[in-house]
């Protein structure tokens, strides 16, 4: 994999900020294998043909990390780059600070930043596909209401959305404990009932054959775990195609270490 930590300036937030993105490569290391990841355009005629094909651009997991994190996380309480050289797929893993993934009351606007500029900045600067069959999104704890809140509000550009003990509803969690009383500061004491923030809502009233793939999995000794199982009855209910799963374990990096693998294991890749 080619590693690189970008720094960039970001209009949506005013500011500099930083993602990490690994990208495909075809050597192998000592004791890893390499995959390109990247095919031929449909309609091509190729080089015998007398036209050249232009290559397709690579499969893309965008992995979200948690409240006390940063972009860098995934990498150094994980294998990240091990789990995904032989698959032949990109991570970006973007900043964005204690946001919850929304254009906070008072703050930035990771929001638009994650959903609108950021794939528009991908698109233009790296070997990225930008077909739904090929976008994926992860997370952990408040990344993993990233992904779902990404997935449910563009369904059409998502072809699989995974959560890893997701923070799936804001609402019950009590976040007066963080500093700068952070709920406030995020959603300035509006009801996110009927916003892009409430996942409830938007399962309940989305088109299940219209939503991507998607995957849960939560510890049974997780503080989240009954809100994780409220969403697993939802989509039951409403017939949405979710794999969940409930198992031993804690809000922990031995249990996240553990699901991505599964969750690399589950995406639906092209050429595997």
């Amino acid at each position: 994999m080619i590693r690189m930590r970008t720094d960039f300036f970001a209009e949506s937030l005013g500011m500099g900020t930083s993602m990490v993105v690994l990208m495909p490569q075809q050597a192998a290391g000592i004791g890893m294998g390499g995959a390109d990841g990247a095919g031929a355009e449909d309609g091509g005629t190729g080089a015998a043909g007398g036209d050249a094909v232009a290559p397709r651009g690579v499969p893309v997991l965008y992995l979200l990390h948690g409240l006390s994190d940063d972009c860098t996380i995934w990498e150094r309480r994980t294998s990240i780059e091990r789990y995904t050289a032989e698959r032949g797929i990109a991570v970006v893993m973007p900043e964005v600070r204690r946001s919850f993934y929304t254009d906070e009351a008072v703050g930035e606007k990771y929001w638009t930043f994650v959903s609108e500029e950021l794939p528009q900045l991908l698109a233009r600067t790296f070997r990225i596909s930008t077909a739904r069959e090929d976008t994926f999104v992860a997370g952990l704890s408040m990344g993993g209401f990233g992904a779902f809140k990404l997935a449910l509000n563009h369904p059409e550009r998502f072809a699989a959305a995974a959560s890893l003990s997701g923070a799936l509803d804001p609402v019950a969690l009590d976040l007066s404990q963080h500093a700068g009383q952070l709920a406030q500061r995020i959603w300035g004491g509006q009801d996110i009932s009927g916003t892009a923030d409430d996942l409830m809502g938007l399962l309940g009233s989305a088109d299940p054959t219209a939503l991507p793939q998607l995957f849960l999995d939560c510890g049974t000794e997780d503080h989240l775990v009954t809100q994780n199982q409220a969403f697993i009855d939802l989509a039951e209910e409403r017939g949405v195609d979710l794999t969940s799963r409930l198992r031993p374990g804690t809000h922990a990096w031995d249990f996240w270490d553990r699901g991505i693998q599964d969750v690399l294991d589950w995406l639906p890749i092209r050429g595997r």
